[in-house]
């Protein structure tokens, strides 16, 4: 899918690209309520420090926060624990990734296809602390380097 298909990101998880390797990437539809869809659609959510987990052969999303949408009367509760929709193939494969190779999922996406709220999961392995520093300091030879070209183009 195009990113001109796939409307904005609502929410992105940053950290999670520096804390982890993305090893695979898959797309899950969510369930959520009218209020939360709507608190979606103002461009609110943090998916910092969440995660998914397989319970009974069914995903869920937990840790996401969707704030309250403030003009409604009964509001969702904001760190619920959300269903996330797949195919049982993808979910069974998934459970063998996990438990073969040591892997995660985390959501690194939260975005609008259409008018279905969509997230982006990713299969990973966590990063050594020197992995991340190392990350750190090829960033920032890259961008001394840009700087010098840069510099000298002048």
């Amino acid at each position: 899918m195009s990113d001109a298909e796939r409307g904005p990101d609502v929410a992105t998880n940053r950290a999670a690209r520096f804390s982890y390797e993305i090893v695979e990437t898959f797309e899950a539809g969510i369930v959520l309520t009218g209020t939360e869809v709507k608190s979606l659609r103002d461009g609110k959510a943090r998916l910092q420090d969440s995660y998914a987990a397989i319970e009974d052969g069914q995903v869920f999303l937990r840790g996401a926060y969707i704030p309250p949408y403030p003009p409604a009367r009964d509001n969702h509760e904001p760190e619920r624990p959300r269903k996330l929709l797949m195919h049982r193939w993808e979910i069974e494969r998934l459970i063998g990734r996990m438990q073969r190779k040591g892997l995660t999922l985390i959501p690194t996406r939260l975005y609008f296809k259409g008018r279905r709220a969509k997230v982006e999961l990713a299969l990973a392995r966590g990063k050594q602390q020197q992995d991340k520093r190392r990350q750190i300091r090829d960033r920032d030879v890259a961008r001394d380097i840009e700087r010098e070209v840069k510099h000298r183009n002048r």
